[in-house]
């Protein structure tokens, strides 16, 4: 069960970025405490997560998924254009994290 920890600090930066466009540059109280505690969150389950992973993986997983969950709540919420590239970009992101995650698992040999 040593996804839980990275799930959800994917989940607790994906909430914080979310809301970073409601802080109205941090002049708004609500959503910046929720940004602040959002990124908090997320940081403190990031460092659970290195206790049963390495660093290069978690991070990988981390950033990776969190641009590719922003990007589609941004296209599903705020309407975002995704443009044909951009979705090569989510692909390559999510194969790019999938190798990295596998070449830690001894499958670097390949």
């Amino acid at each position: 069960m040593h996804y839980a920890p990275i799930a959800i600090a994917i989940l607790a930066e994906v909430a914080a970025t979310m809301l970073l466009p409601l802080t109205n540059g941090f002049t708004r109280l609500s959503p910046s405490l929720g940004v602040l505690a959002g990124y908090g969150a997320a940081f403190y389950f990031l460092s659970l997560a290195l206790r049963a992973m390495p660093v290069a993986i978690a991070y990988a997983l981390w950033s990776g998924l969190g641009t590719v969950l922003v990007t589609i709540l941004s296209w599903l919420t705020a309407r975002q254009a995704i443009e044909f590239t951009q979705v090569i970009g989510i692909l390559l992101i999510v194969i790019g994290s999938s190798i990295l995650h596998l070449g830690g698992h001894g499958l670097n040999s390949l």
